[in-house]
């Protein structure tokens, strides 16, 4: 599985660190350990609001400058740490998106996990044409603002919209899901490292559960 970010898109977000990792052999009933990582959340959430993390305000100039209201569309891992921060707990829905959303808070930098069997071909982060398909998870079908950062496989599927805002339902990880593609981003000014050590923390706990990984 290969991805991808449009030369646009690195022109416009120069400071733009990716990580991406694909994992095998993933099933509903592999352990997963999140406490250390929803810890060390929530001892950074004690000392103030995520809206003060640099990770998070990078991705909210981001947004501004997509003409996106940043208070009204979240990075996903804001929306996270919004609901850590409020709840006290994360939603439990997969193992290995409990682990993904756990290492995500930690780090407060988003992570996408798509479920390779629905993705055809190579998977691009572009600016929308306006001619996609994006699936909620409802299973409603939109159609992607021309313009808009997606995510968009050779078959013209929008596999997440406004970028780092909403995955979709189409390849969202399910029940008979096998192989994932997950993706790490960040656009604060030590995004590169952190990105990095995000990816080898979600590798290494894929590891100890018996999952195979590479990048």
């Amino acid at each position: 599985m290969r991805l991808q970010h449009h030369p646009e898109i690195h022109a416009a977000h120069p400071g733009l660190a990716v990580g991406t990792l694909q994992a095998g052999g993933i099933t509903p009933e592999m352990p997963v350990d999140l406490e250390r990582f929803v810890e060390r959340a929530t001892r950074r959430l004690a000392d103030g609001p995520e809206s003060e993390f640099p990770e998070i305000q990078a991705w909210r100039r981001a947004f501004a400058r997509m003409g996106l209201k940043p208070t009204q569309y979240r990075c996903a891992s804001e929306s996270l740490l919004r609901r850590l921060r409020k709840e006290g707990s994360l939603p439990r829905i997969h193992p290995v998106i409990d682990l993904c959303n756990a290492v995500s808070v930690a780090y407060a930098i988003p992570v996408a996990v798509l479920d390779v069997a629905k993705i055809s071909g190579s998977l691009e982060v572009r600016h929308a044409r306006g001619d996609e398909k994006y699936v909620t998870f409802a299973g409603t079908v939109e159609q992607p603002n021309p313009g808009e950062v997606i995510f968009a496989d050779e078959d013209g599927q929008a596999h997440a919209r406004r970028w780092t805002n909403r995955q979709s339902g189409h390849s969202a990880v399910s029940a008979t899901t096998s192989e994932v593609l997950i993706v790490s981003e960040g656009l604060h000014p030590t995004a590169a490292e952190d990105v990095r050590l995000l990816i080898e923390a979600i590798s290494g706990e894929l590891a100890t559960a018996g999952i195979v990984t590479r990048p």
